[in-house]
């Protein structure tokens, strides 16, 4: 099992940033590619940005290309995402999940998510 708890949500401004984080415990983190996802209300979700278990290939959905980084920090158990140019749009909830690669369409865990708000 892996316990994955996202964190860094909240009410942000057009045109600001905002880091958000999923820590991971139980089963070693670093065997799994993550990804970030998002979903707002009234519509489905969106996978947004996944990166491999090293961390040296990241893709992300073409509405967040150039304004979102994926990472993560394997030392620390820890994924990433780092928001800048944060647009109304982008209000949703966002979600961190495990996979066993980049290129799967099925999650293995996920976390509760985090609630990010653009508006002004």
């Amino acid at each position: 099992q892996v316990q994955l708890v996202e964190s860094g949500g909240g009410l942000v401004q057009p045109g600001g940033s905002l880091r958000l984080s999923c820590a991971a415990s139980g089963r070693t983190f670093s065997n799994y590619a993550m990804l970030w996802f998002r979903q707002a209300p009234g519509k489905e979700r969106e996978r947004v940005a996944a990166i491999n278990r090293s961390g040296g290939i990241t893709s992300y959905a073409d509405s967040v290309k150039g304004r979102f980084t994926i990472s993560r920090d394997n030392a620390k158990n820890t994924l990433y995402l780092q928001m800048n140019s944060l647009k109304p749009e982008d209000t949703a909830v966002y979600y961190c999940a495990a996979s066993t690669t980049i290129y799967s369409p099925s999650m293995v865990y996920w976390g509760k998510g985090t609630l990010v708000t653009v508006s002004s």
